[in-house]
C-alpha cells in the first residue's frame, strides 16, 4: 500500500473527539432506582425493597465508577468526588440548617457533620423527614474515603473477599452490635452495603464475567432466600418485614439481587444500547444520572411541600370535586411536579460541582 501524501496528511481534518458513551444498561438502573425511592417515601410499601433494592444497586453502581476512577491517583479521584458531592450538599442544607433554625433549633459543635457528612448531621424534630436521607450521602462517602485500600484487598484474593464481605453484618447482628453513636451508625451501614460496592470492583475487574453461570445463579439465590425467609421471620419482633427496618436481611438481599444484576450485565454483553432509539425515554434517563444527587436530596422536601399545596386545593370548588386530592397517588404526582421544579431550580449546582457550564438541563 503507497504511502499517503505528506500534504494530504497535513491538510486533511482531524476528526472531532467524541465523549466516551454512556452505559445505558447502568443508567437505567439508577433511574428506576431513583423512582424506588420516591415511591417508597410515598406509600410505605414494605415490598418495595423486595421487588427492587434501590440503595444496594446504587452503592453496586458506584462501586464499579469507583473502581474505574482508581485507576488514576487515589488522592486525585477522592478530592474529584469530594467536589461533585458537597457543594449539592451544602447547598440544600443551607434551606434545611435555616428552616430548623426558625423552628427553634440551636445545634451544638455536631453541625461540623453539615460540612463534611462523616457522620449523621443533627437536626430537630421538624426537619426530620428531610434530613433522614443524609445516611446514604454518609455512608456513599465513608466508602469513597476507604476504597483505595477496600480495592487492594479486594484484588488480593476477589471471590474470598467478596464473600467475606458479608461477615461484618453477621457479627454485629449477632455477636456485637456496635457502639449506640454516630460511628455505630455508620458501621451498620457500611456492613449491610460492603458486598454491594466490593461487587462494583469485581465487575470493573472482570471477575463477575469468569464466573460460572451455575455457580452465580446458586449464590445468588442462596443469598435471596435466606435474606428473605430472615424478613419475614423478623415480623413479630420488628412489626414489619421492610428491609429497611431488618439490616441483616437488607445486606442478603441485596446481596444476590445485585450479583444478578452485575453478573448479567458482564455475562451476557448487556448494555441497553437500544434505548437510544426512543428519544424522550433516552432523555429521560439521561436527566435522572445527571441529576441524581439533586433528585435524591429534594425529593422528600417535594413530598413534605405537596402536603400544604394539596391542602390549599380543596378550597377550590373544582378541585375538590374533580381532582382525587385524598389519593396517595395525586400527591406522588404532584411531588413528582416539585422534584422537577427543584431539578430546574436547584441541578446547576450539580454543574458548577463537575466544572461543567451551568444548565437548566443536561
Amino acid at each position: 500500500m503507497p504511502a499517503a501524501e505528506p500534504d494530504a496528511l497535513s491538510t486533511a481534518p482531524l476528526p472531532l473527539a467524541q465523549p466516551p458513551a454512556r452505559d445505558r444498561y447502568f443508567d437505567t438502573l439508577r433511574a428506576v432506582a431513583l423512582i424506588r425511592v420516591v415511591t417508597y417515601h410515598t406509600f410505605g410499601w414494605a415490598w418495595c425493597g423486595l421487588v427492587f433494592p434501590s440503595m444496594g444497586i446504587m452503592f453496586g453502581l458506584a462501586g464499579t465508577l469507583m473502581g474505574k476512577s482508581l485507576e488514576r491517583p487515589a488522592a486525585k479521584v477522592i478530592k474529584s468526588r469530594l467536589r461533585r458531592l458537597l457543594p449539592p450538599f451544602w447547598f440544600w442544607g443551607v434551606f434545611v440548617v435555616l428552616a430548623m433554625l426558625v423552628h427553634d433549633w440551636m445545634p451544638g459543635w455536631e453541625i461540623v457533620y453539615w460540612v463534611v457528612p462523616l457522620g449523621d448531621p443533627p437536626g430537630n424534630a421538624w426537619g426530620q423527614q428531610a434530613w433522614e436521607i443524609l445516611w446514604y450521602l454518609r455512608t456513599y462517602l465513608w466508602f469513597v474515603l476507604l476504597s483505595p485500600l477496600l480495592l487492594r484487598v479486594f484484588r488480593l484474593a476477589p471471590i474470598p473477599v467478596l464473600l467475606l464481605s458479608l461477615a461484618p453484618i453477621l457479627v454485629l447482628n449477632h455477636v456485637w452490635a456496635g457502639p449506640d453513636n454516630r460511628f455505630g451508625s455508620a458501621l451498620w451501614d457500611l456492613s449491610t452495603y460492603l458486598f454491594c460496592w466490593l461487587l462494583g470492583f469485581a465487575h470493573r475487574d472482570g471477575v463477575l464475567e469468569r464466573l460460572k453461570p451455575a455457580l452465580v445463579v446458586v449464590l445468588s439465590l442462596t443469598a435471596l432466600g435466606y435474606g428473605g425467609w430472615y424478613a419475614f421471620s423478623q415480623q413479630d419482633a420488628v412489626g414489619t418485614y421492610d428491609l429497611d427496618e431488618i439490616p441483616l436481611a437488607q445486606a442478603f438481599w441485596s446481596a444476590g439481587f445485585v450479583l444478578l444484576l452485575m453478573w448479567a450485565k458482564a455475562y451476557f454483553r448487556i448494555d441497553f444500547a437500544w434505548l437510544t432509539r426512543f428519544r424522550r425515554l433516552d432523555r429521560t434517563v439521561t436527566i435522572f444520572n445527571a441529576r441524581a444527587v439533586t433528585i435524591y436530596l429534594w425529593h422528600e422536601i417535594a413530598l413534605i411541600l405537596a402536603v400544604p399545596l394539596i391542602d390549599q386545593f380543596w378550597n377550590v370548588p373544582a378541585f375538590e370535586k374533580w381532582l382525587p386530592l385524598d389519593s396517595q397517588w395525586f400527591m406522588f404526582g404532584i411531588g413528582w411536579i416539585l422534584i422537577a421544579v427543584f431539578v430546574l431550580a436547584c441541578g446547576w449546582v450539580e454543574d458548577v460541582a463537575g466544572r461543567k457550564k451551568p444548565k437548566l438541563l443536561p
